[in-house]
Formats: structure tokens, sequence, C-alpha cells
């Protein structure tokens, strides 16, 4: 679902439940909360990720770090909390949930970044229009998916799935001699609602995770000679009960 002229991106959202936006239109909605500068300083940041060692696959494919910031209602800061494991239950990840996982943290100097800051204050207002006066749980993932000819990269092992959070982006940073990893939005029954592959830097999903699920298909190089993965940024926020205010 791209956003139409004269269809803005929180009534995307709120009518089907996702929107997938463009680069081009991406950028122009970042570029109003922000600047893209050091672009180049933050997307090369993916060559610095720890393996993740809690595939329960067995798989040596994904790379990632993370880190947890907050919002509060009325607080335009964004800080960041103290590092904390990523848990998810085994009802939303019964392949590696049901623990707590510790992985890598961002860097300082990536989330004091310009462009990173700019997607969370993206992020953070088109959410807010979603769903006002409540606090913020935000958690911050930098994968890397890698691939080779005999064994194939999964961006969500998982299969089909929701994050058990409020809402999801999902940004394209780059992408090396990969091909395929198509995602496909379900509604809650199951059926299709739409597909989409992120290609290009800046395009994005926008998921409302209470009301679809989302997956991604295996990617496998172009040249199986040469090195290949697939760099995403996922922003997740949680809402909490906000004090005076409602919250689920």
């Amino acid at each position: 679902m791209t956003t139409l002229p004269g269809t803005t991106l929180p009534g995307a959202i709120a009518a089907h439940g996702f929107a997938f936006v463009p680069a081009a239109a991406m950028r122009a909605e970042l570029a109003r909360h922000g600047s893209l500068d050091d672009w180049a300083a933050f997307a090369a940041s993916w060559n610095d990720l720890g393996r993740d060692t809690y595939m329960a696959d067995g798989g040596r494919y994904r790379k990632r770090r993370f880190a947890v910031f907050t919002a509060a209602p009325g607080e335009p800061a964004i800080p960041r909390a103290a590092h904390q494991p990523h848990y998810q239950s085994r009802d939303y990840n019964p392949l590696n949930g049901g623990i707590a996982r510790w992985f890598a943290p961002i860097r300082d100097d990536i989330a004091e970044n310009t462009s990173f800051t700019t997607i969370l204050r993206f992020c953070r207002a088109l959410f807010d229009t979603l769903c006002a006066d409540v606090a913020w749980h935000i958690e911050v993932h930098q994968f890397r998916i890698e691939a080779r000819a005999d064994a194939p990269g999964k961006p969500t092992p998982e299969g089909l799935h929701r994050d058990g959070v409020d809402y999801v982006l999902v940004l394209m940073i780059g992408r090396e001699n990969i091909e395929r990893g198509e995602t496909s939005i379900h509604d809650l029954a199951g059926k299709p609602l739409g597909s989409f592959t992120l290609a290009t830097p800046l395009d994005a999903a926008l998921v409302d995770d209470h009301r679809v699920y989302h997956g991604v298909t295996p990617v496998a190089p172009i040249d199986p000679a040469l090195a290949s993965h697939r760099d995403v940024l996922v922003v997740t926020f949680h809402r909490k009960p906000a004090l005076g205010g409602a919250g689920r």
C-alpha cells in the first residue's frame, strides 16, 4: 500500500494497517524532522555489527546491534535507556522467543548520528498522531542478513509474524549482491493484503502490529562468488499507559 496523492501516511496506516513508502517519499517525510546529511556514516555502521548467537535454527546469517529509547507525553526528548535485553514471548517468536537476548549495543556515535535521530523523531511524530498522550518504549535494531548460494539468508526466520508491539518501521539501509527479500502483509485471518520489496535505501514499511502480520522471503546472492547482504533498521514503538492517559 503506497501512500497516494492526497492520502496522509497516518491515514494510510489507519485505513489499511500498513503502508509501503518508496524512498523518494520517505526522504521527504524524514526531511520534515531533521537531516540525513551524515547518512553515509550511518549506513557504514552496518559493517560493525555483532553476530546474532541466539538463532535456534543454527543459522549464522544474521548480525545485529540493539538499543532502547523512551518518549514521554509532552516531552520532545527521546532519551536512550540503559542497555537491556530484547525479549519476545514464544507467542510472537516461536523460533527465538522465550528468553532474554543480549545483543551488542548500538554504538554511541550512531545513536547520536543526525540521520538516526531524524528517523526516531519521524517515528515519534507519526505514531503520536496515531496514538496520542502515551509513553513509548522504543526498541531499535540494526540488522544485517548475509547470504550464500548454499545458505540463503532469512530476514524473518520465524516466518509470518507479529512483533508484540504497537507500531513497526522497517527501513532499507542497503542491499549488496542480493536478490529476493519480498515483504508480505497479511491480516489476522491470514488473508494477503499486499507485498513489496524494499530495494532502495530509504524504502520503508510501516506496520500496525495489532492488525497485521508481516514476513520477508529469504534472500540469496546474485553472484555466488561475491559477498552479499541486506541491511535494515527496525524501530518498534510499544505504548505504555501514561499518567492520566489510556493505553494497552
